[in-house]
């Protein structure tokens, strides 16, 4: 078995961790966001799939997102984004006081299984673990919900479930995907922004409906996630977004939080083994 690496770019992360040669191909998802619709199908599908239960409707203030945030029982939360400037059609509902002036950005968003996952790194129990199908997975009856995983993820997507205490989030629907079926939320998607298949399918997909957009004029359409020599080793759930990554909640430039472990603890060993010496010396010293 390979050295479990904490950083940089990984093409097989299950065979990272000794499944076999044989096992299935990587999968995720890619979401769309120039032809989500706002509908929340998503969320609805991944809570009755999973069976989380609801958190309330709340006033945000945020235009009408009403979920707010991912949660431990909100696995899938639709960001609503409302902006006032000019817009370039692209053939999707107008909505607002002068359509021509509004822009609505939304997007689902969800655990973006990293190939390098910091909240697998630092569970203390192996509750999280990396599936034959290269996603990330917290197991329930493993899971003594320390919340060690919750600071670890650089996305804030993790969270301790108040109903059981245990830590949770997205899986992918792995049940589902053992039957052969596609993720509730992606076969709910009535738009199909939410796109579910083997990672490198997705990866050259995602690069053609760039450039698609950018020939409509679409000049701000940018992929998130996708690149395996981000700091994370590439998401497999990445993103087409029309705005910067912080418009939309996502952290910029993402990095593995556990990426520097293996300097600290050199470092650690150097300043103890330091230490030790100037001790000795001591102890030599006052002897003559």
């Amino acid at each position: 078995m390979a050295r479990n690496r904490l950083s940089g770019p990984l093409a097989d992360p299950a065979g990272e961790v000794g499944y076999p040669a044989d096992h299935p191909e990587r999968v995720g998802f890619f979401t769309d966001t120039s032809i989500c619709i706002g509908c929340k199908a998503c969320e609805v599908a991944c809570k009755e799939w999973n069976l989380l239960p609801e958190d309330g409707l709340d006033f945000t203030g945020m235009s009408y997102d009403n979920t707010e945030d991912l949660s431990g029982t909100t696995w899938r939360h639709v960001a609503f984004v409302e902006q006032e400037r000019p817009t370039v059609d692209l053939g999707m509902p107008a909505m607002g006081r002068d359509s021509d002036q509004v822009r609505w950005l939304m997007s689902s968003d969800v655990c973006k299984h990293c190939t390098h996952a910091a909240c697998l790194d630092v569970c203390p129990t192996g509750a999280l673990i990396r599936t034959e199908y290269g996603t990330v997975l917290v197991q329930d009856e493993v899971c003594n919900g320390c919340g060690y995983c919750v600071p670890a993820c650089p996305y804030g997507v993790i969270d301790i479930r108040p109903d059981t205490g245990g830590a949770a989030k997205c899986t992918l629907c792995q049940e589902r995907l053992g039957a052969g079926s596609m993720p509730a939320c992606a076969t709910a998607c009535p738009t199909e922004s939410i796109q579910y298949g083997p990672l490198d399918e997705l990866r050259a997909r995602a690069e053609r409906r760039v450039s698609e957009l950018h020939e409509q004029g679409v000049t701000s359409a940018r992929l998130y996630g996708h690149d395996p020599d981000d700091g994370v080793g590439g998401a497999g759930a990445f993103f087409l977004l029309l705005d910067e990554p912080e418009v939309y909640g996502l952290p910029p430039d993402p990095v593995v939080t556990t990426r520097d472990l293996p300097s600290m603890w050199w470092h650690a060993a150097g300043a103890a083994l330091t230490a030790a010496a100037m001790i000795a010396g001591s102890f030599l010293g006052r002897k003559r």
